[in-house]
């Protein structure tokens, strides 16, 4: 217990525990696990995106090496179709093989596994798998899919749409019909992926004589898992251990449970030998989960100074060939309905909805599942203010949702509530100076240099309170805190940390409650044999509100076990103790008292002397269903400099202006909000996942999918607004999206004022940019109180277009 109780105190950025084990490179992941006998499992998938297939894998049974080789056909018996039921009414399941039995649906598709001593071993004897691919009309895209002549990738599917849901709130019909204006437009966001730093991957060993599998997978769902293997694999689920090792990121990618999960654990059944598969990035980039992809047609009813009336939300969601269990993409529909209003004042509102199957790779949950609605709600404000002769700031003042409002029942039916986005964005106007930007633009124009700036405003659920809770899902977190006897605190947590730092803010929050070092405390996850039953584990932002939740009322329950036993001891009343640097002792005598290993001891060796009426035990599990927990909130502002040469963008500053409450580590909360905007900027200027027109992936390669380094990230301020004076429990909420999801617009809409144009795709490559510029339209701008319309011929240059 080096280190005195203020060490990692909440509120303070303390190292992080897991750093000296993970900079080091002494972190354990799946690929560094071994075992006796290991044998190595590769896929053979396909390499045309639809087509009925026959599989011939003689050849390569005999070849050198080689343990096993499977088909759909040699799994009957072990591997049951993939599905699990997790539905919303009107959803449909699609159920298929975990190898693709007669049909492939996309380049990529698991046709046959090959278990052999090597992965050398087993990548040759996939070259002796003989598939003949009798092929069928491609459907690379949603409007093909949606073609009535299109096939139908699924049967129960017809005209590719496996789920369809329309949602109405208030007047809308009248809303649009007293309108001055209705103004709309369609916004594209285009197919992209996590791609994280560790593939997926997982080593699996069955123990035939108890029946017993224990999968060690990268994965942040260990029970949810546990459950789905032991459904399809047909064993007992007490059979099964979950175990997830160090994890070298995510970002919601390996959330759900894939066919390779399946597959590598049917395969340590079938052979009783342990089966490890690392996911290569190719695998990665084809199959590994796809995001984002949807087309939104937002209309607007707006009055003549910008105030909002209603809205029209018509979404088209392109799922790719498969769901991964048991995430349907169709639930992410869900937190999109509730959340295109976001922190605005949204009287009336219709909403579609549709999900779409094409030859493309699965769909999943990447950073901020339902990040178009601020994407697409951020850029057509920026839309409407042009067209009304409004700032961008301007129509976001007159329609944000004030805290003198709240409670504020949005037009989605649920309770805004302790939200203070006006006030971010407030703050970041203050910081960003707009009216000496707005000199400097001009200036550097009439230099021929073309700079811009973009903002985003918008609100996270985190987890959103009991009514939002209520309305997409619910859910709730248990946690165990156990003092050990030599004195120190275990946390059992059903989180799963993959680089947002839990290890070392759970410890925090649980040594707070002791007055204990934080470096007392230890953090154990990932192992369904030891941790507490979760079907979600980490995702959504969790870990602040939900994990930290149940972690300090655990805690507290057991500090409140402590000083009832140190109060039998000591005869003092529990009121008049202090707990402090692992020690009870008398507030008013600090001289008497005893250390929590004396009372450790006693419980777990001597339980036969303790006082009467005392604990027996200094353990304690404690839920946490996250109904008080709130939003946080956040407004992005973003300057770029676009190369009028190239068309390469600079982004020359870039500032955050965040409200996420109390925050128990603000180096970990900063490096959150850094990362998901690094990812954000990752989507609009360099990422993005191509397909031809015959469903071929063009991207299935790092020399093709291109990836933000480092030097391409600028440095981002963060100012925090921090929590309510006096606010008690500390209000947590998490930050784990809100970058990814914010930045997006932020710089779309700095791009938009760069280049004097309307910008309806997230994907902006240097090639529209200098495509941009060629045309050289007009662009509405503000400086001041002084509105001012700039053409492009002030420069020397065609105007191009007018707005």
């Amino acid at each position: 217990m080096s280190g005195g109780p203020e060490e990692g105190r909440i509120g303070s950025p303390a190292p992080r525990i897991e750093d000296p084990r993970l900079l080091t490179g002494r972190g354990r992941y799946v690929a560094d696990l071994t075992a006796p006998h290991l044998a190595h499992a590769a896929f053979l998938r396909s390499t045309v995106p639809h087509a009925r297939i026959t599989v011939d894998a003689s050849a390569a049974r005999t070849a050198p090496g080689v343990v096993a080789v499977f088909t759909a056909a040699d799994l009957a018996g072990t591997l049951g179709p993939v599905s699990f039921d997790a539905s919303i009414p009107g959803m449909t399941q699609l159920v298929h093989a975990a190898l693709a039995d007669d049909r492939v649906r996309l380049i990529g598709d698991p046709v046959a596994m090959v278990v052999a001593d090597s992965r050398y071993l087993a990548e040759d004897a996939l070259e002796l798998i003989e598939v003949r691919y009798d092929e069928l009309p491609p459907v690379p895209d949603v409007a093909t899919a949606l073609d009535p002549a299109a096939p139908a990738l699924y049967d129960v599917a017809p005209g590719n749409v496996p789920y369809h849901d329309t949602a109405r709130y208030g007047d809308v019909d009248g809303a649009f019909r007293s309108a001055d204006r209705v103004i709309g437009r369609t916004l594209r966001q285009h197919r992209y992926m996590a791609a994280p730093l560790e593939t997926r991957g997982g080593l699996a060993a069955y123990e035939p004589a108890g029946g017993e599998l224990t999968y060690h997978a990268s994965a942040h769902a260990p029970h949810l898992m546990r459950m789905v293997l032991a459904a399809h694999l047909r064993l007992p689920p007490h059979r099964v251990r979950v175990v997830v090792p160090d994890m070298g990121g995510s970002f919601g990618s390996k959330w759900g449970i894939t066919r390779e999960d399946l597959l590598v654990c049917a395969a340590a059944v079938r052979t009783g030998r342990p089966v490890r598969w690392i996911e290569d990035r190719r695998e990665n980039l084809l199959v590994g989960g796809h995001a984002r992809d949807e087309s939104l047609h937002l209309e607007a009813a707006v009055r003549a100074d910008g105030t909002l009336l209603g809205l029209r939300a018509r979404v088209v969601m392109d799922i790719g060939a498969y769901s991964v269990i048991p995430m349907n993409p169709a639930f992410f529909t869900l937190a999109l309905r509730l959340l295109i209003p976001g922190p605005y004042r949204v009287p009336a509102y219709d909403f579609e909805v549709s999900t779409v199957c094409t030859n493309k790779g699965p769909y999943v949950a990447y950073r901020g599942p339902w990040a178009v609605e601020t994407w697409a709600r951020e850029v057509l404000l920026d839309i409407i203010a042009g067209e009304l002769g409004l700032a961008p700031e301007e129509i976001r003042r007159r329609n944000l949702v004030t805290p003198a409002e709240q409670p504020y029942r949005t037009a989605a039916g649920w309770r805004l509530d302790g939200t203070r986005a006006p006030a971010t964005l407030d703050r970041a106007l203050e910081l960003a100076d707009l009216p000496r930007f707005r000199t400097e633009q001009r200036r550097a124009r009439e230099r021929g240099e073309v700079l811009g700036f973009g903002l985003a405003t918008f609100i996270e659920p985190s987890p959103g309170g009991a009514e939002f809770l209520a309305m997409s899902g619910g859910g709730k977190e248990t946690a165990r805190v156990r003092v050990e006897p030599t004195g120190e605190v275990s946390l059992f947590t059903s989180q799963i940390p993959h680089g947002q730092g839990h290890e070392t803010t759970l410890a925090q929050v649980v040594a707070a409650e002791f007055g204990l070092p934080y470096t007392a405390v230890r953090v154990v996850h990932g192992d369904t044999d030891a941790t507490p039953f979760s079907m979600v584990g980490t995702g959504g932002s969790r870990a602040a509100t939900f994990g930290s939740g149940a972690a300090a009322r655990a805690a507290r329950a057991v500090r409140d076990q402590v000083l009832r036993l140190a109060s039998g001891m000591l005869g003092a009343p529990p009121k008049e103790l202090e707990l402090a640097g692992g020690r009870v002792c008398v507030r008013e005598r600090p001289a008497t008292g005893l250390t929590m290993v004396q009372l450790a001891g006693m419980v777990s060796l001597a339980p036969a002397y303790l006082p009467p009426d005392t604990p027996t035990e200094l353990a304690a599990t404690a839920t946490y269903d996250g109904a008080d927990g709130g939003f946080a909130q956040a407004t992005h502002c973003c300057w770029v400099r676009v190369d009028p040469g190239t068309g390469q963008v600079e982004i020359t500053r870039y500032l955050v202006v965040e409200d996420c409450g109390s925050m128990i580590n603000p180096a970990v909360v900063e490096g959150q909000i850094r990362g998901g905007a690094a990812q954000g900027l990752g989507g609009v200027l360099y990422e993005r996942l191509h397909y031809d027109e015959a469903a071929r992936p063009l991207s299935d390669t790092l020399r093709d999918y291109l990836l933000p380094t480092a030097a391409d990230v600028p440095p981002i301020e963060i100012v925090h607004l921090g929590p309510e004076p006096g606010a008690d429990p500390p209000d947590y909420r998490g930050v784990g999206e809100g970058g990814a999801i914010c930045a997006p617009p932020a710089i779309t809409n700095a791009l938009s004022d760069a280049l004097g144009i309307e910008i309806t795709q997230q994907s902006v490559a240097p090639s529209f940019v200098l495509a941009a510029l060629r045309k050289g339209p007009a662009k509405y701008y503000s400086v001041g109180l002084r509105s001012i319309v700039w053409f492009r011929r002030e420069c020397g240059m065609d105007a191009g277009w007018t707005t």
